[in-house]
């Protein structure tokens, strides 16, 4: 088993270069036929003429054809250049480099707290269907899916921040006192914890857990879901009426017996949602000012800058078919019934 596992990794990606190299090509149309032009809006005068414009057309290469353009792109980005952006004046992999742990950060974050709810509330969906406690959760994890995020956030902060005052300003990352810690891994509560700057730590943590939370309450509905459905399945089981006619403990049953088995599905589950949160927090980190790659994105999008959007596309697909290709392999590790052939 071990074994074949890098020959099973190295057929996967290979599989998967052409639907990266179509996420580009579509990418890299979808941006030239939007709306916008990005050489009036980063023509240095305002009221710019026509030749201005034409100026900066020249200088970012858009007045070349669209193929042409394309042969451009995929050249440098054969060499590692994605371009710079010209909101912040970087090169785009810079930019991502310093924005990703951000999104890493808060998407962790949201994904643990999202299946710590998921999972027991699945649980306990699953032991007693068709009850007050069955239909609180379906409707629990109806409000998460149906709620807009950029909503629940507003109400999260509203409630926390305006009417309780125990949470602290929805302003990034760091509270407005607090001083970043040295750059070790960019992930400020691990940078804080190796540092021993406990009382950063706390303050880096409490600005986590509302932005978090609207992620968590975002997703638990698929977790949520999944678990309680794989839960009934394996309780229905041969093994499991087995084990109880056995006299074990309820809870080992359901614990050591249906739990274990019933989390197979979870771990798929769970890599597509992390994937999606990546690039479904674009609207969470607008709204609490989190300095993360959806935001970064966001920006570039609205200012028509084609060199960030295209770069940030381009890292979700990639951490999309990475994240698959472990959960895949995990799954595999852990059910041995699954072939990696």
């Amino acid at each position: 088993m071990l074994r074949s596992i890098p020959l099973y990794v190295g057929r996967r990606l290979v599989a998967s270069l052409p639907a990266l190299f179509g996420v580009l090509v579509f990418t890299f149309l979808l941006m030239r036929v939007l709306p916008g032009d990005p050489a009036v809006f980063f023509a240095s005068d305002p009221n710019a003429g026509q030749a201005e414009i034409d100026q900066m057309r020249e200088q970012l290469g858009l007045d070349r054809p669209i193929p042409i353009q394309m042969v451009y792109y995929l050249y440098d980005l054969a060499t590692g250049n994605l371009g710079r952006s010209m909101t912040t004046g970087q090169n785009v992999v810079t930019d991502l480099r310093q924005r990703l742990p951000a999104s890493l950060e808060l998407t962790v974050a949201a994904l643990i707290l999202a299946l710590g709810l998921a999972v027991p509330l699945g649980v306990l969906a699953a032991l007693r269907p068709g009850s007050v406690l069955d239909h609180s959760v379906r409707l629990l994890c109806s409000l998460g899916v149906c709620v807009p995020t950029f909503v629940t956030g507003l109400v999260l902060i509203y409630i926390f921040y305006v009417v309780l005052g125990i949470a602290p300003d929805p302003t990034g990352r760091l509270g407005a006192f607090d001083a970043p810690p040295p750059n070790i891994t960019s992930f400020l509560l691990l940078d804080f914890l190796l540092v021993g700057d406990f009382q950063s730590w706390w303050s880096a943590l409490r600005q986590l857990i509302l932005p978090a939370a609207t992620m968590a309450l975002f997703v638990l509905a698929p977790l949520a879901r999944m678990t309680r459905a794989s839960m009934l399945a394996v309780l229905g089981s041969e093994f499991i009426r087995t084990a109880n006619s056995v006299g074990l403990s309820h809870w080992k049953v359901i614990v050591v017996y249906g739990l274990r088995n019933a989390l197979l599905p979870v771990i798929t589950t769970t890599g597509v949602v992390f994937s999606t949160m990546l690039g479904a927090n674009v609207l969470v980190e607008k709204v609490f000012s989190w300095p993360g790659v959806g935001s970064y994105a966001l920006d570039a999008l609205l200012a028509s800058d084609y060199a960030p959007v295209q770069g940030f596309v381009l890292l979700m697909a990639t951490i999309f078919v990475v994240v698959n290709l472990l959960i895949d392999t995990l799954y595999s590790v852990a059910d041995p019934r699954v072939s990696m052939a």
